[in-house]
């Protein structure tokens, strides 16, 4: 007989009335809101007459369009203070907590969430972002919703959901020096291609992923979409209940213990049926950097930029379809020359190219997928006793004021402004074109962040998706650099 995988043991407790030939009622514990995707599920939820149903299950933080300096100064753009303001007096109209520019729990929503304790195994979670899944680390059905969805969780906190297909990733092995967790899910996501998880959401395990700290595991979940996944999960652990229990909120509830025992359930039965499996072995992956306009667009930091037709990484094992329909390679498989070709070329690359020793002018170490603490610290342990390469334009932005609030304890921000970088304040940044850290038309940007479209981190901007390792490696030499070449020891 089989067993129960961890997906649908937290889906099943949570349906509050499934609706024959369609989707279910699903109840939800978690809603986070910020300053974009808010306004209009307010302002519906005002032309019916309807408040919000459980305020208490809500919890709100500015991130997207807030500046990284001057905080203690009013937004100067109109329409980011119009946003940030509104947001503002929605939750303080409604109940909801609030945590507002400056404000000791700020940041951006998928790192101060878990942060400050509101991120708990089992639950299920959702938020106007598509970088929802994050939270999945944590072994909880997290996702992305649209603001017509905002507004009915606000309303009702229950969402029409249909049950999604289930995939589960095996990584096997250590990763080798080096290489992280960034270059683990952006090797993932070039073999199995932008589409090869659609309808999906996945499942992480396997040796390599046990080994995980709870901030590398995020890392993994908040790309899921990134390969057309509904999102994505780790099953909770040691390593998880040791994290939360680091966390007053947490630990301090008289229910901590009971509820760690009830956690320990949160795993996928032996024998547990999922519709799709894929499985890579971690010592083949090395430190990855993207060279196109697509996350899937992934090569070796010491790689060639694929020909069509080929790819850039060894591709993982090949998925087998339920349908016995051959899966989507998406961009990985590199089918479609045109579009394959034009965004090489506004990427400035032809195929063929080493990117090893190409200049760049632009670093960016944050957002929701590598604004941690484990991050930070990676980066300034390597760049500790260099100095920052002239000409280039490093912004260290933590995600959170509790990220920031550390690294000062740590003395991780006095060691980067030593070697010549400038810790920001807290917030989305340069991940998009929402806020004043735009990379200008034309400039490359090695940036840890989760997503290199045309136009993402500012109109004609060049992004490099990479991990923290290749980011200070770019940073302190000014060109793409190999961190297994810098002779580091970490």
């Amino acid at each position: 007989m089989n067993g129960k995988i961890l997906f649908d043991k937290i889906w099943d407790t949570h349906v509050v009335r499934s609706i024959s030939g369609g989707p279910d009622v699903l109840y939800i514990d978690r809603h986070y809101i910020h300053e974009v995707t808010s306004p209009q599920a307010f302002s519906g939820l005002r032309q019916r007459g309807a408040g919000v149903f459980r305020p208490e299950r809500t919890i709100a933080t500015a991130d997207h369009n807030i500046p990284t300096i001057n905080q203690h100064l009013p937004i100067a753009d109109p329409v980011s203070r119009l946003q940030v303001e509104t947001l503002e007096d929605n939750c303080r109209t409604s109940g909801i907590t609030f945590f507002g520019m400056g404000d000791p729990g700020n940041g951006i929503v998928h790192v101060t969430g878990p942060g400050l304790g509101y991120t708990l195994p089992g639950m299920t979670i959702v938020c106007g972002d598509s970088h929802t899944s994050t939270h999945g680390a944590f072994g909880t059905i997290a996702f992305g919703i649209g603001t017509s969805e905002v507004e009915m969780v606000l309303a009702t906190q229950c969402l029409l959901q249909a049950r999604p297909k289930q995939m589960r990733i095996n990584v096997s092995g250590k990763l080798l020096e080096g290489v992280t967790s960034k270059d683990l899910i952006l090797y993932i996501i070039a073999s199995l291609g932008t589409g090869g998880a659609t309808g999906f959401f996945v499942e992480y395990a396997g040796e390599t992923v046990r080994k995980l700290s709870m901030e590398s595991r995020m890392t993994v979940c908040n790309m899921s979409i990134e390969m057309g996944a509904r999102g994505g999960l780790i099953a909770p652990d040691e390593v998880t209940f040791n994290w939360l229990a680091q966390i007053p909120s947490v630990s301090e509830n008289l229910e901590f213990s009971h509820l760690v025992h009830q956690w320990h359930a949160l795993q996928s039965d032996s024998g547990a049926h999922f519709d799709r499996e894929a499985t890579f072995e971690a010592s083949g992956i090395p430190p990855m950097i993207t060279y196109g306009t697509s996350p899937g667009m992934g090569m070796a930091v010491d790689g060639v930029i694929p020909y069509p037709g080929e790819t850039g990484v060894s591709p993982g094992e090949k998925l087998p379809s339920s349908s016995g329909e051959e899966p989507s390679t998406g961009m990985a498989g590199h089918k479609v020359n045109g579009p394959y070709l034009k965004s090489l070329e506004y990427m400035g690359f032809k195929p063929g190219m080493k990117l090893l020793g190409h200049p760049i002018d632009y670093v960016f170490l944050g957002s929701c997928t590598n604004g941690r603490i484990e991050d930070l610290r990676l980066f300034t342990a390597a760049v500790a006793g260099k100095k920052k390469a002239t000409g280039v334009t490093a912004l260290i932005v933590p995600g959170s004021q509790q990220v920031a609030r550390q690294a000062e304890r740590e003395g991780l921000t006095e060691t980067l402004r030593l070697a010549g970088f400038e810790m920001r304040q807290p917030g989305c940044s340069s991940c998009l074109a929402m806020n004043e850290d735009k990379i200008p038309a034309g400039k490359y940007a090695v940036s840890t962040s989760n997503r290199n479209f045309e136009g993402r981190q500012g109109p004609g901007a060049r992004t490099l998706l990479a991990g923290p390792l290749v980011a200070a490696a770019a940073a302190v030499t000014g060109r793409i650099t190999d961190p297994r070449d810098m002779g580091w020891r970490l």
